[in-house]
């Protein structure tokens, strides 16, 4: 997405900056790790096929990414520059956001939307932190709720962006976010289900993922949990 180009996100100890082509040669490093690979279910490309990755992610009007760096000294935005406060030796991960045609033909939900014009999206959110030294710090933690800061605060022009990219131009709404992770990572579940995720289900799907989602009520993230109990 084009959306966060020249956008940076403060959070108390991240900076997240949008992916631009002086952090691929450091993403490439950390794609060839095994261990990163079968976390993210990812096979590792060239450095050329990483670049074409790249601008995929600014372009594509259903991608929306930022790398995450540690946070500087300093947070005035006007010294947020490239190539100077995400260097290779800042950079610690990235955070992204999928979006998806939300496709229930059994949501009577989804007949009324038609009726009135709009239609429901999904958004699937990732996490990474590939730096070994930055992990078990609480970092992933402090990442995703500055990235559903941004989300929340940029979300009609997020849904604008991906309505004008999309074949068909109804309005769209955030349905719900969700998150896939292997059932045997319990440091991720526990990671999601603080910022408001509960699971859906309690079998893993045919991949040993569990499916785990938050509600957007509102343009706002709502923890399903406690509106359920409410």
């Amino acid at each position: 997405m084009k959306i966060n180009e020249h956008k940076a996100v403060f959070g108390p100890r991240v900076l997240l900056v949008p992916y631009c082509s002086h952090h691929v040669p450091t993403y490439h490093e950390w794609m060839q790790d095994e261990e990163i690979q079968k976390a993210t279910a990812s096979e590792p490309l060239t450095l050329d096929e990483e670049h074409s990755m790249q601008q995929s992610w600014r372009l594509d009007h259903d991608k929306l990414t930022f790398i995450v760096c540690h946070a500087p000294a300093t947070q005035q935005l006007d010294q947020i520059k490239p190539k100077t406060l995400d260097t290779p030796d800042q950079m610690i991960g990235d955070v992204n956001l999928f979006l998806y045609e939300h496709e229930d033909e059994n949501d009577e939900e989804n007949s009324t939307d038609a009726e009135i014009g709009t239609a429901p999206i999904i958004g699937e959110l990732e996490i990474m932190i590939a730096s070994k030294s930055a992990r078990g710090k609480g970092l992933a933690h402090e990442t995703l709720l500055a990235f559903l800061s941004y989300i929340t605060i940029h979300l009609p022009a997020i849904l604008e962006e991906y309505r004008a990219g999309s074949d068909e131009r109804s309005e769209r709404y955030l349905k719900y976010l969700r998150v896939k992770i292997d059932q045997h990572n319990g440091k991720s579940i526990a990671l999601f289900e603080r910022v408001g995720f509960s699971k859906v289900g309690e079998k893993a799907n045919y991949f040993g993922e569990v499916e785990m989602r938050v509600d957007v009520v509102e343009a706002k993230f709502t923890d399903r949990r406690k509106r359920q109990s409410a």
